[in-house]
């Protein structure tokens, strides 16, 4: 382990030492004091409640009582707040009040009486003779005047332990009005609890979790409230805890939070200690590793020590040149894409671009329908107009397919073939979709003719995507899809059946795996690769091994149908062993002496079986072994390149080689190819055709060469065809070329 790592191991774990025991101390602490706080002012605030209530209190039943309450409760700070009689009293007037039978207020209680499960009713003897005695002491004449004010005569009820908290009373009386008397009685809810108002105890904002971690208990505070010399009723108060847990979660919160940053401060100082304890050495290493990885820095302050200062200036001029070329590279490769994927005037994507779409969707086994859609006499329009007026009429109708593309609903790509001839490719699309799709461009058609005054503008012809044919097969179809589209009417369209599929699966799939197991192919050899700046000597440096198989009519079937039905009826793995096994057959008859490429699907190098397989063919022909150069697509490693890196890894610790086929920079960056510890890459022939008549290809190329003198690679440039090209090429340093 490393000093650094050792040094940042004891430094958390001593932080998170102290920390943890400060924490649990602060929380302690503020939890006691919030219990203590809310506690006390509970107390308070009963007590409050209780001197307010005081002056209101004769009548239980004033509304200005419950308004005092409510508005301290609104405040958040309290549970509960509950306002009960400490003695039930009845007064004289209530029971008549609830008496039905009774229509006047003249009517006296004589006598009154309680059941005995109900508990039982006392008369309150009235203070009057107390105050008339105060009172005669200081003024006789108030004395009298208080003589003639009636006092309201109550009762006291005492309640039996069933209806401790109070209930349905029925109270038995005899009234008396002048010389009238009447035996009746009244029902009465009676209730302990004359007010009482709630609230939630958690705040919104405070976890649950947190909440269950730590408890907090808060008493419930009381206040007894008098009237005289009476205590009539009890003021409990219960304090919220929310607001205890929101203060509380508030102070873990920002303990946190201060640790984290202190934590993280404290690193970065540990950090840069570390780096002055290592001092210019761990640099050094730091920009080693980073050149390894793409990252190009330079040491700007100098070590003082002369042998390691001449190691710093040495690596600070390697890093240099490399980030030089790979940022002239970087530059190159933007304006070679855009020219090479897009079309100038309407922005479409161009034919290389669908071909590789198309293969994409070989690989995936997708459904799809590809439209080839064509201006109808283009060139009779061109000859009576300019051609601005000519490209404003292309523009206007790609504008169309772009429009379209733009749908998200659906997966549409358009491209430009030539300057009237158009394509789609609809990705994952149903018939029923497709026909809607064609609908839809009649529309925009039919009104592009009516902008320009033109009876037609392009027909339509639509043909499923066949797994099993070749692009020039499917584009065929859709051209025969639109001959017919052009017998039907303007602006029509037609769409291939997939029974017009040139041959049925079931067939294809009985022929395939007859010759797989059978092993009733042949290989070819084509693309041979000579080495170039080779004094003029033709020195065969590579080969590619190519399936040849035929029908039962001795007809070639197309490679690219043979290879999608055997990966798409997993018969992949067991053609790749066979044709590995007949070019080793062939090396060794025929004495062979140059490399040979072989094509592998991503099925096979991400199969363990199939790898233990080629392991031990590898390990019984290790004299030829060398000879063997395992091949995969630019567009096929991009599928999974963690797997095509194992598998580079697996090859070359096995004494044999790898390339990369038809490499182009929209599918592998070019800082990705030091990680695979390639042999060859084989440059898509877009790069290298027409290159001495384009700048853009021609710094490519150059660059390229040059990365691959750095990273040990030889590149091979495809299908060279132009003698100007091939000597160029010769000039810019390239390793060798196929013709």
């Amino acid at each position: 382990m490393s000093l650094s790592k050792q040094l940042y191991i004891i430094i958390t774990f001593i932080f998170f030492v102290i920390f943890s025991g400060n924490f649990f101390i602060s929380i302690k602490n503020t939890k006691e004091y919030l219990i203590t706080e809310s506690s006390t002012k509970a107390q308070d605030t009963a007590i409050s409640i209780g001197i307010s209530l005081k002056h209101l209190i004769k009548d239980k039943q004033d509304p200005e009582i419950e308004s005092i309450i409510r508005a301290i409760s609104n405040s958040g700070f309290y549970k509960n707040i509950r306002l009960e009689d400490a003695n039930f009293t009845i007064s004289e007037s209530r029971l008549i009040e609830e008496n039905e039978q009774l229509d006047d207020s003249n009517w006296k209680i004589e006598k009154i009486t309680l059941e005995p499960k109900y508990g039982y009713i006392e008369k309150i003897e009235s203070d009057n003779n107390l105050n008339e005695q105060l009172l005669a002491l200081e003024d006789e004449e108030a004395a009298l005047d208080f003589e003639k004010e009636d006092s309201e005569i109550t009762y006291k009820y005492v309640p039996s332990a069933e209806y401790v908290n109070g209930g349905d009373i029925s109270f038995n009386y005899t009234v008396t009005n002048e010389n009238k008397t009447i035996n009746t009685s009244s029902k009465l809810k009676i209730n302990k609890i004359i007010l009482e108002e709630k609230r939630e105890i958690k705040f919104d904002y405070v976890p649950s979790w947190f909440i269950d971690l730590i408890p907090i208990h808060l008493d419930e505070k009381y206040s007894e409230i008098s009237d005289g010399w009476k205590t009539t009723a009890i003021i409990y108060v219960s304090p919220n805890p929310g607001e205890a847990y929101a203060k509380l979660y508030e102070q873990a919160k920002n303990s946190i939070i201060y640790a984290i940053i202190a934590f993280i401060i404290s690193i970065f100082l540990l950090f840069i200690f570390v780096q002055f304890l290592l001092r210019p050495l761990k640099k050094i290493e730091k920009l080693a590793t980073d050149i390894e990885k793409g990252k190009f820095g330079v040491i700007k302050k100098l070590p003082w020590t002369i042998e390691i200062k001449n190691v710093a200036i040495a690596i600070n001029s390697m890093s240099r040149k490399i980030e030089a070329i790979i940022n002239k590279l970087n530059k190159n490769l933007d304006t070679l894409s855009k020219k090479l994927a897009q079309d100038e005037l309407t922005g479409l994507y161009l034919k290389p671009t669908f071909e590789t779409d198309m293969k994409d969707l070989f690989i995936n086994k997708k459904n799809a329908y590809v439209f080839s859609i064509k201006i109808n006499n283009l060139s009779k329009y061109a000859k009576t107009h300019t051609n601005e007026e000519i490209n404003t009429y292309i523009k206007d109708f790609a504008a169309i397919l772009l429009d379209l593309s733009k749908d998200q609903n659906l997966q549409i790509k358009a491209f430009r073939f030539l300057g009237s001839e158009f394509v789609l490719i609809a990705k994952d699309t149903a018939l029923e979709d497709t026909n809607k799709i064609c609908h839809k461009l009649q529309v925009e058609f039919a009104k592009l003719s009516h902008n320009y005054s033109l009876q037609e503008v392009a027909h339509i012809g639509v043909t499923p995507f066949n797994q099993i044919g070749t692009i020039a097969g499917i584009l065929q179809s859709a051209n025969e899809a639109y001959e017919k589209a052009k017998l039907i009417g303007q602006n029509e369209f037609y769409i291939q059946n997939s029974t017009d599929l040139s041959r049925d699966m079931a067939i294809w799939k009985e022929l395939i795996f007859e010759i797989i197991d059978t092993a009733s192919f042949n290989i070819n050899f084509i693309n041979d690769a000579y080495k170039l700046n080779n004094n003029g000597e033709k020195d065969l440096i590579l080969q590619e091994a190519f399936t040849n198989a035929k029908d039962k009519d001795n007809n070639n079937i197309p490679i690219g149908t043979f290879v999608s039905i055997a990966e798409k009826y997993e018969k992949i793995l067991d053609l790749d062993k066979n044709v590995i096994l007949k070019v080793i057959e062939y090396i060794e008859v025929n004495n062979i002496k140059n490399d040979i490429c072989i094509n592998l699907s991503l099925d096979s190098i991400s199969n363990n079986s199939f790898i233990q397989w080629l392991l031990k063919i590898l390990a019984k022909n290790k004299n030829i072994s060398s000879q063997l150069v395992f091949s995969i697509t630019a567009y096929t490693v991009i599928k999974d390149i963690d797997t095509f890196k194992n598998f580079c890894e697996f090859v070359n610790s096995s004494g044999s080689k790898t390339i990369i086929k038809r490499f182009e920079t929209k599918f592998i960056p070019i800082e990705n190819l030091k990680d695979f510890n390639l042999d060859y890459i084989r440059l898509a022939r877009d790069y290298t055709d027409q290159v001495c008549n384009d700048k853009s290809k021609k710094e490519f190329v150059e660059s390229i060469s040059e990365l691959g003198n750095l990273l040990n690679i030889k590149v091979i440039a495809e299908s060279v065809k132009n003698d100007k090209d091939l000597e160029l090429i010769e000039q810019l340093n390239i390793y060798g070329a196929s013709r």
